[in-house]
């Protein structure tokens, strides 16, 4: 029986095609691209693009590296290991579907903008909180006023962390908000808020505390809105914290001096 030119089969073979010479079959476990052509194999080698997340962490990790030394080198795990949970609590964040909370979180962070939230309930407890109100309003309107430079010009100037890409990241349009211009860590927002808060606990302990979540949830908007990293705000409310305790407390120590001179000059008279 004739074979066909250029083929192996004979005819009347159920496979046989038209004289087109025969080609090896792919091999199924072989990646192919949409060409035909077998796709490049990944590299497994090289790390997931971090984008701008690690930039803090890992700039201080790779500095303890190398120094060397075991404490060094546990530091140095330790940052790169935070790293890794600060970019994967912000990537659950932004992919996470929340219609109903989109918007109130997008105009909460919007209110908070240079502070104008707290001037606000600082203005109200200045006119109907009494003299302890007017006490606490004047502790709250001086903590941020050294809380602000501190963050927004020395804290952010040393590190300046570039801030998210939001788009890459998939935050939904309808959470943004204005991308800042400035540094991601720490967080301004965060700061101010805790540090209002915190000040304003002094006179005010109930107050305080209802500030305090006021002011979690201004720093909860921040990453939610996608303009900062979960860690950028951690750091940003103890910073603010603290600034706002010690800011009480030394306007407290003002005062007190102001009204024993008061006193001596009134005894003296």
């Amino acid at each position: 029986m004739r074979l066909l030119p250029g083929s192996t089969r004979m005819p009347g073979d159920p496979d046989h095609a038209t004289g087109v010479p025969d080609t090896p079959a792919a091999d199924p476990d072989t990646p192919v691209a949409e060409t035909g052509a077998p796709a490049p194999e990944p590299d497994s080698s090289r790390e997931p693009a971090a984008g701008a997340a690690g930039t803090l962490s890992r700039r201080l990790a790779d500095e303890l590296a190398r120094r060397g030394g075991p404490v060094r080198e546990r530091a140095a795990a330790g940052l790169r290991e935070l790293d890794a949970v600060d970019r994967a609590v912000f990537a659950a964040v932004a992919t996470t579907p929340t219609p109903s909370l989109d918007a109130p979180l997008r105009r909460l962070s919007d209110a908070a903008n240079n502070s104008v939230l707290w001037f606000v309930i600082a203005a109200g407890l200045g006119s109907l909180g009494g003299p302890a109100g007017r006490r606490a309003a004047v502790r709250g309107t001086a903590a941020i006023a050294v809380t602000s430079p501190l963050v927004n010009l020395v804290a952010k100037s040393a590190w300046s962390r570039r801030r998210p890409d939001r788009a890459d990241a998939g935050v939904p349009e309808e959470r943004n908000v204005r991308m800042p211009a400035s540094a991601s860590f720490p967080s301004g927002h965060a700061a101010a808020g805790f540090a209002f808060a915190a000040a304003i606990g002094r006179d005010e302990p109930w107050l305080g505390m209802a500030l305090r979540f006021l002011a979690a949830a201004v720093a909860y908007s921040r990453v939610h809105t996608g303009v900062h990293y979960p860690g950028d705000v951690v750091i940003g409310a103890l910073v603010g914290a603290g600034t706002g305790q010690a800011v009480g407390g030394t306007v407290d120590r003002l005062a007190s001096a102001r009204q024993a001179a008061a006193a001596r000059r009134a005894a003296g008279a």
